[in-house]
């Protein structure tokens, strides 16, 4: 009973209300240095392959030097279908799928974004397995254009050639689809949109020919233009959509049988020159980090993932000995390793961090970091929650401490007088006695409000064509950045928010925003723990009305201080969080990688619809609302 009692004493101690800072921060630094040491060896390991039938690199590859000739063919094929039209294009490629006794069908897309229109034509072959029946398939793609919109010349003639090479084979158990799509995003969405009838009739036309179940997809990126060109390394590209990524035995099977039966390095992340150092380890792992925060498709294998079809991209790099060849067989046994499995690949890790091409971080190592910068917004609300229940504390006007007789000091504790007890019960602040109503209405209409408004830059720039997407961006960027300022204006001329609603405006905030990252880290654990960090300063902003008693202000900064300065700090504190827009970062962002706000646009409106992009919900539904109520309290000091 003493301890429960000594407990509830505490909670109404006004230090308490001092703890909450500092546990925000140490959440902050924790967060962050458990990031900072996962690339050590302590807190990584060595990738392996859980699935035990894949058994890679253990079959010998036949796709050798006779099948040389037929692919330089295909290639000057392809390199004469370049400047043809889409229909032309189309049909002859289905004839070289026919000439393999292939099933081949044509689909069509189109699809509108930013006022552009992106039409384009996939065309596709089935191999039916002797020994399948047709329950499971694996996809071999091959896009026209690649992610940086050159002609795949040596991709699409590998796929070629690798169609009516397996045909001669007859040890598949699966069937094996050979896609030949129109560009390397739309194509890829469109044509496994209709696969598994998930389309829209009005832009996607329908599949005549399908096989089974998807087990798996391998994409190749080899534009070594009409003549060919030899490689050094080959780029594994594995991010998904809305950072979604494959099961890990894919990847890992990929990178054993190119580095360890076919001697071809590999690398991730375009990282081309790789040490195993620990600055390499987490410079590869930051930019996988911000690939999957970013959500968008990395690749023709992208679209996939999504639907749990494990994908990924194999592309070329550097100038090196490796040729077309060692790339066949490459996808040769890859596709062998496939064809072994019994079942959907499920027994490795779908949620990781790759530090180089054999070490990774699983999620149980690396969730407590984005875990540790959400709960730092939940701390905080709560102690906020807990101020708004306090009143002003101010001692009881009508009593003071009664004068002590000259012999009081040998007086015993229970001869105090009745006038000297309650002069002492007096001395207690009314707060710690009263129970202060919560007014609610305003500021949860105040959230409320804030989150629907985040809809209308949401639409606008999801909507916006692309000559008006850079003047709708400055236009917006003005607007948001002013808002806060005229919101706590008209406020405090209208309104007039107490204290105890600009608190609990402010408790809200953080309070949803440590709710949807510490739900968001689970399924993108980049985007959320990206968020978190540009986002942690609203845990420390606070406003400094003058009516705010020293209790509840920051108890890093003195009252005395605060009374004098309140006008500046109040200011300086609106300037910081102008600089933390959301807006403003994404600019600066785009500035510092060389890319243009209106390419990201068109990229993410493209993205919003055609590959189901949410990474622009959470910027405009969960990160701006919290950044502008932050704003609007923190406004709220320079008018009152």
């Amino acid at each position: 009973m003493a301890l429960i009692s000594t407990l509830l004493a505490l909670r109404r101690d006004p230090r308490i209300l001092k703890l909450p800072p500092y546990l925000s921060a140490l959440c902050i630094l924790v967060g962050v240095v458990w990031l900072l040491v996962l690339p050590l060896n302590e807190y990584s390991r060595n990738t392996y392959v859980s699935e035990n039938a894949l058994l890679p690199g253990q079959v010998h590859t036949y796709f050798t030097g006779s099948e040389h000739n037929i692919f330089r063919a295909y290639r000057h094929e392809v390199a004469a279908l370049v400047d043809t039209s889409v229909q032309e294009r189309t049909q002859r490629l289905g004839d070289i799928f026919r000439s393999s006794n292939l099933k081949v069908a044509t689909q069509k897309y189109e699809y509108h974004a930013s006022g552009r229109n992106i039409s384009n034509q996939n065309v596709y072959a089935i191999l039916h397995g002797p020994r399948a029946d047709a329950t499971e398939a694996i996809v071999l793609i091959g896009a026209w254009r690649n992610m940086a919109d050159e002609v795949n010349h040596s991709g699409v003639a590998l796929v070629l050639t690798l169609a009516r090479y397996f045909k001669r084979w007859s040890l598949w158990s699966k069937d094996i689809i050979f896609l030949v799509s129109g560009d390397s995003t739309s194509g890829p969405q469109a044509w496994v949109d209709a696969y598994h009838d998930s389309y829209s009739p009005a832009s996607i036309e329908p599949l005549s020919i399908k096989s089974g179940a998807l087990q798996g997809a391998v994409a190749i990126d080899y534009p070594a233009g009409p003549w060919g060109h030899r490689y050094d390394k080959l780029h594994v590209v594995y991010d998904g959509v809305n950072g979604q990524l494959p099961n890990l035995d894919l990847f890992n099977t990929a990178v054993s049988i190119a580095s360890g039966q076919m001697g071809i390095g590999c690398t991730l992340q375009r990282m081309w020159k790789h040490d195993d150092s620990y600055q390499e380890r987490l410079q590869t792992m930051l930019r996988g980090m911000i690939s999957q925060g970013l959500g968008h498709a990395s690749g023709p294998h992208s679209s996939f993932i999504p639907y749990h079809v494990d994908a990924i991209t194999l592309q070329t790099v550097g100038n090196g000995w490796h040729d077309e060849m060692s790339l066949g067989r490459t996808v040769e046994s890859l596709f062998r390793s496939l064809n072994n499995l019994l079942e959907h690949l499920h027994q490795s890790f779908f949620f990781y961090l790759l530090m180089q091409a054999n070490r990774f971080v699983s999620i149980g190592t690396y969730l407590p970091s984005a875990m540790l910068i959400a709960v730092n917004f939940t701390i905080t609300s709560i102690a906020l929650w807990v101020q708004s229940g306090r009143g002003v504390s101010t001692p009881n006007p009508a009593s003071a401490t009664p004068k002590a007789s000259p012999d009081s000091k040998t007086s015993k504790p229970d001869s105090m007088t009745a006038a000297e007890k309650s002069g002492a019960i007096a001395l207690i602040p009314t707060t710690s006695l009263a129970i202060t109503e919560r007014k609610l209405f305003l500021p949860l209409a105040f959230i409320l409000a804030s989150h629907f408004l985040g809809l209308l830059p949401l639409y606008i720039f999801n909507n916006t064509s692309e000559p008006y997407l850079g003047l709708a961006f400055n236009t917006i960027t003005a607007v948001t950045t002013s808002l806060p300022v005229l919101t706590a204006l008209l406020l405090s001329k209208f309104l007039c928010p107490t204290e105890q609603e600009t608190t609990l405006i402010q408790c809200f905030s953080l309070l949803l925003l440590g709710m949807y990252l510490s739900a968001l880290a689970t399924l993108n654990f980049s985007l959320s723990f990206l968020v978190g960090i540009f986002a942690s300063p609203l845990t420390f902003v606070r406003s400094l009305a003058p009516q705010t008693p020293p209790t509840t202000q920051s108890p890093q900064i003195p009252p005395s201080f605060v009374s004098k300065n309140r006008k500046s700090l109040s200011a300086t504190m609106v300037i910081l969080l102008v600089l933390l827009n959301p807006l403003v970062v994404i600019r600066a962002a785009t500035l510092y990688w060389g890319a243009t706000i209106v390419e990201v646009l068109v990229q993410a409106a493209e993205g919003w619809h055609v590959w189901g992009l949410w990474t622009q919900v959470v910027v405009w539904l969960v990160w701006w609302p919290a950044w502008f109520a932050g704003s609007v309290v923190v406004a709220g000091g320079l008018f009152a």
